[in-house]
């Protein structure tokens, strides 16, 4: 009953009965509406609660979200902060495609001001040997680029992925004594392929580089 409450109020909102930013009817007219029992609604609104489709706001009652990609895959992140060995290499094959994706869009549509961030980024992480401030730098270089490529949802999900492969470059850059020049060679290929405006050359930059910390997981997961 509980899954039957989630896929009515989903699909309310799907069929834009129910808009973002919409208050929802209180729980006792909503359950009598579908058919359904209060407690089997109250289950239903703390579940899509979770996955970000609904909030509670105290004292005014239960709202339909922005919706926006970035509170819906918020769960995404979950299943790669929690993957290891195979699991987490098959993550970074998926990272890979849509990092080069994410790079062929943006040297197309990026704008100079975010232009000048991709190259601020980079020229921290020239200026330092820290490897904190190194992979801090890099996830905001990654970040920058993402935004530039004008997908929302295709950026959220690369957030979930670069994020939690964190540690893993972080574990990378203290094993592997030249990871981190080549970071920085693999940022400067994928910077002047933005600068050129040339999607192909972004494209093969962004995908060698992801394909350097997969291979290094495919060989730490033993495959």
């Amino acid at each position: 009953m509980t899954q039957r409450a989630i896929e009515r109020i989903k699909s309310m909102i799907g069929q834009g009965l129910l808009e973002p930013g919409q208050r929802l009817p209180t729980e006792r007219d909503l359950a009598a509406e579908l058919g359904i029992s209060r407690s089997s609604m109250r289950e239903a609104i703390r579940a899509l609660t979770v996955m970000g489709v609904l909030e509670a706001r105290h004292g005014s009652g239960i709202y339909v979200t922005r919706l926006e990609a970035g509170d819906l895959l918020e769960t995404f992140g979950v299943v790669a902060d929690l993957s290891r060995g195979p699991r987490l290499v098959e993550l970074l094959e998926v990272r890979r495609v849509l990092e080069s994706t994410a790079a062929a869009l943006a040297a197309a549509r990026i704008t100079p001001d975010r232009l000048a961030e991709v190259e601020r980024h980079l020229t921290a992480m020239d200026a330092t040997d820290d490897p904190e401030e190194i992979l801090a730098h890099d996830l905001a270089f990654h970040r920058e680029i993402a935004a530039a490529a004008g997908n929302d949802t295709m950026a959220a999900i690369l957030e979930g992925l670069s994020s939690r492969t964190f540690r893993a470059r972080v574990r990378r850059g203290c094993q592997e004594e030249d990871a981190f020049a080549r970071t920085r060679r693999e940022h400067a290929a994928i910077h002047r392929a933005l600068v050129a405006r040339d999607p192909d050359a972004a494209r093969a930059a962004a995908a060698a580089h992801v394909a350097e910390v997969e291979e290094w997981l495919r060989g730490q997961a033993g495959g």
